[in-house]
């Protein structure tokens, strides 16, 4: 009988290999920038994927401020909030978070793409979003990814 050539790889928590990656959204739009994040965040895109572990890259977000919305978007879309008391319905446009807080339009956007379970926000600690093109990373040697590259 012969031996099979390969094994079936399950990465834990302390085998895995995770890594500093920098993206930076100048011009991008926000639902495929978003999907692409969540795909490094959950460790889709390296071939020792494994579903219960958080296998992903750091992923480091700069320029929030200049991510694009195709369509009409920019001002009909709304993030809604609810403050807890009758009628405390908020509603507020990706126009005005695009002035006030950049960051939390493409943290939104991402946190949808992520399982909501324990491990999806352990994997989503390790987004970090910025607004302008500077970030306190730069320790961590994060490698410049563009996102037309990845598959």
């Amino acid at each position: 009988m012969e031996s099979l050539s390969y094994k079936t790889i399950s990465v834990n928590a302390a085998t895995a290999t995770k890594e500093w990656v920098l993206i930076d959204a100048t011009d991008m739009v926000l639902g495929r920038l978003a999907s692409q994040v969540a795909k490094i965040l959950r460790g889709k895109n390296k071939p020792s994927f494994t579903p219960h572990v958080d296998c992903g890259d750091n992923v480091i977000v700069i320029n929030a401020e200049k991510v694009k919305l195709t369509g009409n978007k920019l001002t009909d879309k709304q993030y809604v909030r609810h403050s807890g008391y009758p009628g405390g319905v908020r509603l507020t446009t990706p126009a005005e978070y695009l002035k006030k807080k950049p960051e939390f339009i493409i943290e939104k956007a991402v946190k949808g793409m992520l399982p909501r379970t324990r491990l999806g926000a352990a994997q989503l600690r390790n987004l970090k979003v910025y607004a302008g093109a500077e970030h306190p990373h730069a320790a961590q040697t994060p490698k410049t990814v563009k996102l037309n590259e990845i598959k």
